[in-house]
């Protein structure tokens, strides 16, 4: 089966499991390196440097290699006869006659099965079968094969996996295994070198290293996970195995990598062993993993909504929408609140609070520092559980302008709220300048500005005439809720 990511030209968080997520093509990666540094007249900037030793890869790879697993997948997709027919016939999924078969697949036979194939890699965590890998190795599966680096095989069950964080838990029946030792991920530094040992593109217990380059990454699909980010090389296949550190513990679970080809460009990312564990526990115990929810729709705090809500740094995440009755309207967090902490956990950029909060158990209470008003407030949440609704992210990248706010204004009507579902609010007749650039258009419902509920047009000229560097808009669009940041002249 000729399996593709997507376009080359397009930017894509690509998940490395071979078969599943094949490479558009191959490249060469340089390395360039300065050869020398300006010269100081600093006495103890001219001293030699301590030489640094580079860790024994070799070392860490003959003992830990027999560990790491080769995982083999076969299971089954839906496709149309179109489909199936362009595959048979080796047209790529880019070429126009690829478009052509699905256009006409009506007319060629309805969606049917077709076997899948993929690859990946896992560990084995404890002697008597336990191995980890990534959810989407094992994603529709029908069959698991698992093969050591003695070349036995065995036929695995996968216990259960969980899509919210990626981590799924194989057992095969044997004994005596060889087994990783597991870290712990707050120790991990950035600049500190790791190991990758996995089987990329099907090539099995292969090696690759770099360095931790940085932690708590949060990427762009509401998820659970603080990834680390390194520059090891991973590859489709590297999936599921583990990232290991100068003394040969986990640390993660290699997971995602960042590319327009498919292939390794620099940037991979791995699940912290901490937040692994902590599921894979949880699917050992009940087949399943929990994770908790707080209701609310949140985004992120850029420069122009710290200057409209007077925070001192860009931090926090913006609370734009709340669901009526879920854990944040109980726990009293209205709209336009920033949530700086969750207990001890500080809330720097918007996707940081679904990964706190995910990781955390339904029913359990948690103590959310927020900004109100110009105020530190402290409020007492009880989350909910995850699988009944998922917390979602607003986003908006839109760039604030300069200048008048710009903005056409008139009241709605009562037919209008009614539609809406709004007791207040005013139309947006028109748009022009900063707005417009900001991203508000014709249409969109003005709920409040700068927290103020937005009753008049009067009362918008006044918060307007009072604000200083910017105003944040709480617009309704549709049936979402956001802030737009608007800057002012």
């Amino acid at each position: 089966m000729n399996n593709r990511l997507t376009s080359p030209r397009a930017l894509v968080l690509a998940l490395a499991t071979a078969g599943v997520v094949g490479a558009v093509g191959a490249g060469a990666y340089t390395s360039a390196r300065a050869l020398g540094a300006p010269q100081t007249t600093n006495a103890a900037a001219t001293a030699p440097a301590a030489m640094v030793t580079l860790p024994d890869f070799s070392t860490i790879t003959s003992r830990d290699g027999p560990a790491v697993v080769n995982i083999s997948v076969t299971g089954t997709a839906k496709a149309s006869d179109a489909e199936a027919a362009a595959e048979m016939q080796g047209i790529d999924p880019d070429d126009p006659m690829f478009q052509f078969f699905r256009r006409f697949q009506g007319q060629m036979g309805p969606q049917r099965d077709v076997p899948v194939r993929s690859q990946g890699s896992g560990f084995i965590v404890s002697p008597d079968g336990i191995i980890m890998t990534n959810a989407h190795v094992v994603k529709g599966a029908n069959e698991v094969t698992v093969k050591l680096t003695d070349r036995r095989e065995y036929r695995a069950k996968v216990l259960g996996a969980d899509e919210k964080t990626d981590i799924a838990v194989l057992k095969i029946d044997a004994r005596n295994l060889p087994t990783l030792a597991l870290g712990n991920t707050k120790e991990l530094k950035v600049g500190e070198w790791v190991l990758a040992i996995g089987s990329p593109f099907g090539f099995e217990s292969t090696v690759t290293a770099g360095v931790v380059s940085a932690k708590g990454r949060t990427l762009p699909d509401d998820s659970y996970v603080p990834f680390i980010q390194t520059d090891v090389a991973v590859n489709p296949g590297n999936s599921g195995g583990p990232l290991l550190n100068t003394r040969g513990e986990v640390v993660g679970i290699n997971s995602q990598i960042y590319s327009r080809s498919g292939g390794y460009q620099g940037l991979s990312f791995a699940i912290p062993i901490d937040v692994a564990v902590q599921v894979k526990d949880q699917i050992v115990a009940t087949g399943k993993a929990s994770h908790a929810r707080l209701g609310v729709a949140v985004q992120e705090v850029n420069q122009a909504f710290a200057d409209s809500f007077k925070l001192d740094r860009p931090e926090g995440a913006l609370v734009s929408n709340i669901e009526k009755g879920g854990p944040g309207d109980k726990a009293g967090l209205k709209a336009g609140d920033v949530i700086r902490k969750v207990d001890e956990h500080p809330i720097v950029s918007s996707g940081d609070l679904p990964a706190v909060i995910g990781q955390q158990t339904p029913g359990r209470k948690v103590t959310l520092e927020v900004w109100r008003q110009g105020e530190r407030k402290a409020l007492t949440a009880t989350l909910g559980d995850a699988s009944d609704k998922a917390v979602r992210v607003a986003k908006n990248d839109s760039a604030a302008g300069q200048g008048k706010l710009g903005l056409a204004l008139r009241p709605l009507q009562p037919q209008e709220k009614r539609e809406a579902a709004l007791d207040a609010g005013l139309l947006v007749e028109d748009v022009a300048g900063p707005s417009a650039v900001a991203g508000v258009q014709a249409g969109d419902v003005l709920l409040a500005i700068n927290g103020t509920p937005a009753k008049s047009v009067d009362q918008v000229r006044d918060v307007v005439a009072r604000a200083d560097k910017s105003v944040a808009l709480l617009i309704q669009r549709g049936e979402d809720k956001i802030f737009v940041p608007v800057r002012l002249g």
